[in-house]
């Protein structure tokens, strides 16, 4: 029963030919490069992943798997005191972006008879309009490939012509685009946008298009801001919008208190779909995060919930601010 309900919940996606194109991420304030290429470098070189395992208990429910690195220049010159650096620090050391930053980011993800993969190149730089503000911009070439195993498909009626063309054969689908993106940082806050698909898929790849219609252009808005309540807790909010002409906007939100830039929890709304609860540890350079996303309204068509595990290394730490303040230094 499991699986029909996922393949028939499958067959409506390929029917509106959209829902399997935007990404959601619990804590998505972690992973901003993803969204837009403007902030890779944004908290210094660091190697990311996570694992998000949707509608628990479910088989072949949608699980997806993301990596990501990111490189500082700055950080390959050992002699390189980023405390002083002229460019990207403010008054009290916080981190500002990277002055020229690159990133590489590798996602997968499965549901049901297809496997999506992405490939993306990142490259990130910045200009200082102040002390305490930098005007960020990026792009990121990327690579998406689409794989359909039509021969696991269940359907009711097998002469369907909605499915013969994809029915009994491995389909895939490959194509080439690239994302742009703009952002105002600064040690408290940041304002991004994004385009992602910018020429809507043109430069396809292969000879199945089943899924071509799919791949729109995508437009993104970021925004955080963060700040110290006592000398050992601070506050971090963070809101998301993605915007394409097929599923039209989805707004997202996510709190954060954080103790002594050591432990953190909070949570999270993505309108009409889902709420969530989270809590993360750093120590040292290496950072873990957990969140459990439970669906809301339309979405609790299937009511199973989501779990979603993070992983993180700084490879060059950053200092706390001089003031001694419980200042967070992560988004």
């Amino acid at each position: 029963m499991n699986r029909l309900l996922v393949t028939a919940l499958f067959l409506l996606t390929i029917t509106g030919l959209q829902a399997q194109n935007r990404k959601y991420i619990s804590n998505f304030s972690a992973y901003q490069h993803f969204y837009n290429p403007a902030l890779t470098g944004s908290e210094g070189s660091m190697l990311r992943t996570y694992y998000r395992n949707q509608w628990t208990g479910f088989e072949d429910a949608p699980k997806t798997l993301l990596f990501s690195g990111e490189l500082d220049m700055a950080d390959m010159n050992k002699a390189t005191d980023r405390t002083r650096h002229y460019q990207y620090r403010d008054s009290r050391s916080n981190y500002m972006g990277a002055r020229h930053a690159f990133g590489i980011v590798a996602l997968q993800e499965r549901f049901g008879p297809t496997r999506e993969t992405q490939l993306g190149l990142n490259y990130g730089t910045g200009v200082r309009l102040s002390q305490s503000l930098s005007l960020r911009f990026g792009t990121a070439f990327t690579f998406n490939n689409f794989r359909l195993d039509g021969n696991s498909l269940v359907v009711d009626n097998t002469g369907d012509p909605r499915f013969q063309h994809v029915q009994g054969n491995q389909n895939s689908m490959s194509k080439f685009d690239l994302n742009l993106g703009f952002a105002l940082a600064s040690a408290n806050y940041y304002l991004g946008y994004a385009m992602q698909d910018i020429t809507k898929g043109h430069f396809m790849k292969s000879e199945h298009n089943f899924m071509k219609d799919v791949y729109t252009r995508k437009h993104i808005g970021q925004a955080g801001f963060r700040t110290a309540m006592t000398d050992q807790f601070g506050l971090i909010v963070n809101g998301l919008y993605q915007y394409d002409e097929q599923l039209k906007g989805t707004i997202e939100g996510q709190v954060k208190l954080v103790y002594d830039d050591l432990l953190w929890a909070g949570g999270g709304y993505r309108n009409d779909r889902a709420f969530h609860v989270a809590a993360g540890l750093h120590y040292r350079q290496f950072r873990i995060t957990y969140a459990y996303e439970s669906p809301i309204k339309e979405a609790r068509s299937i009511s199973r919930s989501t779990n979603e595990i993070g992983l993180a290394y700084t490879l060059r730490p950053l200092a706390k601010a001089p003031t001694g303040r419980g200042e967070p230094l992560f988004w």
